[in-house]
């Protein structure tokens, strides 16, 4: 990721630019939750998406710099949206918007940055990338839902919940880098290559995300370790140990998941079960299945530096810190 980052250096700091001057508003709360989460951090993967596709398809415009920064503000509106739904607590390691600023100030922003991404969406005078984005808006919308209705039911299966990883993670990736291919007017097959990469480059993260909120570190991955277990979120891991559980595991799991009571020590034993039966594990070799995937589809491209970082992006997003 640092070297697609450093290569793509100049154009993410043109994005830092619009994503600035796009925030502005005479509303003075407005500026200051979009940059609470906007200026937080984050890897910026979905815009690094549109630009690496752009550059890498020959693209020599400006519009790839519009989209990108449209790709940031989709995202963090659901993500203002997503923390007030959750109640989380955190967002990137730091207190989120949410928490600071109040749900009504989170949501109301998060329309906000909807409406300044469609702004910068049409200023490109390409309707296939307004196609494309506001289509992928949707989706995001319906797998927000999806999640809510899945959320806390033991009964989903494991088809179900990649329905809402496609939807609520995979739609922006796969969009984000197609729209940079769109932009080069690339060959139908270039087009299709680029929304698979993008696709299974999603599902891989957030399944690799599933796993992370077991095994990883709040210090890195941005948020309390053990997040989606204290909400009752039924993640791939719970998935696959529920289905391996025997009678006494599974009352715990419609206990502390399904009713969401839980008591001392309850994240500790989910944490054993998950182990017992590779759960987390599972979830990991998932994500690299999908990031093969990706990956063989982004060879489809001639080869070149910009190739191998795209490459190398995909063993970032499975492997970051588990």
């Amino acid at each position: 990721m640092e070297r697609l980052a450093a290569t793509l250096a100049d154009d993410l700091a043109a994005v830092d630019d619009a994503l600035a001057e796009h925030m502005n508003s005479s509303t003075p709360l407005i500026p200051q939750v979009a940059a609470h989460l906007v200026k937080a951090g984050g890897k910026r993967v979905r815009p690094v998406l549109t630009l690496a596709a752009a550059r890498l398809c020959g693209y020599a415009g400006a519009d790839h710099i519009r989209l990108a920064a449209a790709v940031e503000f989709i995202h963090s509106a659901t993500l203002l949206h997503d923390d007030v739904v959750d109640g989380s607590a955190l967002r990137r390691g730091k207190p989120a918007a949410n928490t600071v600023f109040g749900n009504k100030p989170s949501i109301l922003v998060g329309d906000f940055l909807f409406s300044r991404a469609f702004q910068l969406m049409v200023q490109t005078g390409s309707i296939e990338v307004l196609d494309i984005l506001s289509a992928t808006s949707a989706i995001i919308s319906e797998g927000e839902v999806m999640q809510l209705v899945t959320a806390n039911n033991l009964a989903t299966t494991e088809a179900e919940h990649l329905a809402v990883i496609r939807a609520k993670t995979a739609a922006l990736f796969s969009a984000a880098a197609e729209v940079g291919g769109v932009l080069a007017e690339v060959s139908a097959e270039q087009r299709r290559a680029l929304h698979t990469y993008g696709d299974r480059l999603g599902v891989a993260f957030q399944l690799a995300d599933d796993a992370l909120d077991y095994a990883g570190k709040a210090g890195t991955i941005g948020k309390d370790a053990g997040d989606d277990f204290r909400e009752g979120k039924v993640t791939q891991p719970v998935l696959r140990a529920y289905a391996a559980a025997d009678d006494e595991e599974r009352a715990f799991w419609h206990r502390t998941v399904e009713k969401r009571r839980q008591e001392d020590g309850d994240f500790e034993h989910a944490m054993a079960l998950l182990n017992r039966h590779g759960a987390i594990t599972g979830a990991l070799d998932d994500a690299r299945r999908y990031g093969d995937e990706a990956r063989a589809a982004i060879r489809t491209f001639p080869p070149s530096a910009l190739r191998d970082d795209l490459d190398d992006l995909v063993g970032y997003v499975v492997d970051r810190d588990h």
